[in-house]
């Protein structure tokens, strides 16, 4: 699939790091160790219980799941429903503002969720969700080296997004956050 297809991302990352960080093996093997107990927020688990409704109406058909996590404004769900007509493909992203400007109609096949993807990705796990494909498409970089835990490879829900299993796609425009990614997959 063309860049443009899904998001149109192509914007550049400046950073002051100039390889894998020094702390993400040390980060990632916590991560790994330490499970995350952080409360499930109300919200995220109101939009949770509503995407396991609307994916059991679609159960009866047995269609797999795609998950579209960071989707931000629909474009690469939407195309993905498209391209996947006998799949699930539910979008998520934390802004409900870039989810009221979908770029096109949303097809039956598709659910936008706006919910971060800490909860919904703990509730799919418990919920023993597992998606065919799951898609991380130009999710935030966080470039500075200050951030690495808010990467989703330096974050305490890495393992969890481990867990989901499935095809895992991840593109970005920074070069240096797919190899630390790389890293953290070979770690775990």
């Amino acid at each position: 699939m063309p860049e443009s297809d899904l998001t149109g991302n192509s914007r550049p990352v400046t950073s002051s790091q100039t390889g894998c960080h020094d702390a993400l093996e040390s980060t990632v093997k916590r991560h790994l160790t330490h499970p995350f107990r952080k409360p499930v927020v109300p919200h995220n688990q109101q939009a949770f219980d509503e995407a396991l409704k609307w994916r059991e109406k679609w159960q009866r058909e047995e269609r797999p799941l795609i998950l579209d996590s960071f989707c931000g404004t629909a474009q690469s769900a939407i195309h993905l429903a498209q391209r996947f007509p006998d799949h699930q493909v539910i979008g998520v992203d934390k802004s409900a503002h870039r989810l009221q400007r979908p770029p096109a109609e949303v097809p039956e096949n598709a659910l936008l969720v706006r919910a971060d993807v800490d909860d919904f990705w703990r509730l799919a796990q418990t919920a023993q969700w597992r998606p065919e494909k799951h898609y991380l498409l130009y999710p935030n970089p966080w470039p500075k080296p200050a951030h690495l835990q808010r990467r989703v490879h330096g974050s305490p829900l890495f393992p969890t997004l481990l867990a989901l299993g499935g095809e895992l796609e991840l593109r970005s425009n920074w070069q240096l956050y797919l190899q630390e990614f790389a890293m953290a997959i070979e770690l775990a």
